[in-house]
Order: structure tokens, then sequence, then C-alpha cells
């Protein structure tokens, strides 16, 4: 009994810190479409959104390792790739709101089109900047700027298992927590998040209240896209040590959306949720499954599968809280108050 009880704790504290590194991009994602779906608007460009502010962060950093060498300043070399990618993925907050808000586009379709956009953009840029480094593989490797990322704040190796399982990420992981806890507390505590929530429940009521429904759904959706950028950069400067290729991503940015219906449009329950998520996504590292490739991608479903059964508990609940706004999806046509 004592031997299972060590090699699990022993299981724990491997699998933990790796699920954290994973889910984190998923927490920031999730966090930015959970502001954004607050406001009405559904938006499934997040995908391509977070690649976005993957790729912009990475041409700042290439372009400040080019010029600085190895002389680097860790506030230019934090605070340029993040301007970027803030940059990036608010642009294409600001270009899906165009189209949903002005334009009154079709949401679903927009946020598609978003992501095949972002995706393509990415690619684009980062196949340019493979061909200007000389790069003899199909990547980019910034590990200058990714050595300031990833750098954890205090020195864990000193706190033994507690500073492993807590001390020992990149400050971005602990903005991403940060985030998310202020913004529930904004959803629920505030003016401004009683606002938000009335104009994704009824943009009608909230309108003839006096509230500016259009620039709430502007705002929302772009703050929400820059923090869902910052999920991209997290991805590229950290978990995979500033090393770019084209489609590295996966399905990241679906899982981040998935994950916006598991913590039931609640930032904080993310914080714990992506963790989950993230130990789920990469359990078929722990668990042996030979060769069989058809077996490691089941085991890459589990989080879409819980994902649906909470979906489904959640639905027979009925619960108000539970459900997602109102008008969610729905474009607004103020001269049908």
């Amino acid at each position: 009994m004592g031997n299972f009880l060590s090699n699990l704790v022993s299981f724990f504290i491997s699998l933990f810190p790796r699920a954290v590194m994973q889910g984190t991009p998923l927490l920031l994602g999730s966090t930015g479409e959970t502001l954004t779906e607050k406001s009405g608007n559904l938006n499934l460009g997040i995908p391509g959104i977070m690649y976005v502010g993957a790729i912009c962060g990475v041409i700042g950093a290439f372009f400040y390792e080019q010029s600085a060498g190895p002389d680097m300043n860790a506030f230019l070399a934090i605070g340029i790739p993040m301007a970027c990618s803030l940059c990036g993925s608010f642009l294409m907050g600001f270009l899906y709101c165009f189209l949903t808000v002005t334009l009154r586009a079709n949401q679903n379709v927009a946020g598609l089109a978003l992501t095949t956009f972002g995706v393509g953009i990415g690619n684009f840029f980062g196949g340019s900047l493979i061909k200007l480094s000389g790069s003899a593989v199909p990547a980019i490797v910034l590990s200058g700027t990714s050595s300031f990322f990833s750098r954890s704040i205090v020195d864990a190796s000193t706190a033994g298992w507690f500073g492993k399982l807590f001390l020992s990420y990149g400050f971005l992981a602990y903005l991403g927590v940060i985030i998310a806890i202020v913004m529930s507390y904004i959803f629920q505590h505030t003016r401004v998040g009683l606002h938000l929530r009335a104009v994704g429940e009824s943009p009608n009521t909230a309108d003839a209240a006096g509230i500016n429904v259009a620039r709430y759904k502007y705002v929302s959706t772009c703050v929400g896209s820059m923090i869902a950028g910052l999920g991209g950069l997290y991805y590229i400067m950290d978990y995979t040590k500033g090393i770019w290729a084209s489609d590295a991503f996966g399905d990241r940015g679906w899982l981040a959306i998935a994950l916006v219906i598991f913590t039931i449009w609640r930032p904080n329950v993310g914080v714990g949720a992506s963790i989950l998520f993230g130990g789920l996504y990469i359990l078929h590292m722990y668990i042996p499954s030979g060769m069989n490739l058809a077996v490691k991608e089941l085991y890459k479903m589990l989080p879409y599968v819980v994902t649906i059964v909470v979906l489904i508990l959640t639905s027979m609940r009925n619960k108000r809280e539970n459900q997602p706004p109102q008008s969610l999806g729905v474009p607004y046509f103020r001269e049908e108050r």
C-alpha cells in the first residue's frame, strides 16, 4: 500500500507541472472567449487569434534578437513580443467586431473565417521568417527571448516539491490565473460586469436602459482577443521554449473554446479546469499504449468527451446560471427594439 501511494505521489508531481504548462494557453484562450461570449458574441475565431498572437510575438522577438545580439535587455525582450502579440490579436478582434457588430454578418461564419485567416497569416509570416533566418530546418528558434519568458519568478529548486508544483512557471502562467480571477470578480461585483451581462442576456433591454451595446461588444471582444493572443504567445515562448513551426498548435484553440463550456462561463473555474484539460491532453504520454497511434489519439479525445458530459449534465439540471448568455451568437438590430 505504501509503495502504491509513493508511486501515485511521484506520478502526480511529475504530471502536474506539465499539465499546468499545457493548460495555460487553454486558460488564457478560454478566459478571453468567456469575456467575448458574455457580451453575446460567439467568436469561433479564437484558434486563429491565438495563432496570430503567437506569430506577431515571434516577429517582434525575431527582429529584436537580430538587432540586440547577445546583449538583450530583459524589459525589451519581454515587452516587444507582448506588445506585438497584443496588437495583432486586437486587430483580429476588431475585424471580427466590424464584421459581426457593424456589418451584422453571421457570427459562426465570421469566426470560422477568422480561424482560417489567422492560421494562414501565421504560416505565411512564419515561413517567411524561416527563409529570412536561413534555418536548415522548417522552424525558428528564439531561445534568447524564451529564456526571459520561461524563467521562474523565484528559485523553485530550493522549495522541494512545493516549488516544483507551484513556483516553477513563467510569469504568463501566473498572469493568466490573475486575469481569470479578476475577470470573475468584475462579472459578479461591478457595474461594468452587470452591464456586460445585460448586453449578453438581452441587448434590447440593455439598450433601452441607456447602455451602449455596440461599445460593450467591441471592447469585450477586442480585450478578450488580446487575452487569447497571450495564450498563443505563451505556447511559443514558454511551452515550446521559443520554437515556432507551422501548424504546431494542433487543436488547442478549439480546446480553449470547449473549456468555456466546461467551466459554464466562469473564468475562476477555468483555473482548475485548464489544468485538468492540460493533464488529460498529455495523459497518453503516461499510459502505456505501445506504438499504436490510434490509441494515443483516442486519449487526446478525453477533454472533449468530458466537455460533452458536462454539457449534458448542465442541460439536464436546466439551471439558468449554468446556461450561456441568451443572445449568444445572435446579431443585434437596434431598429427592432
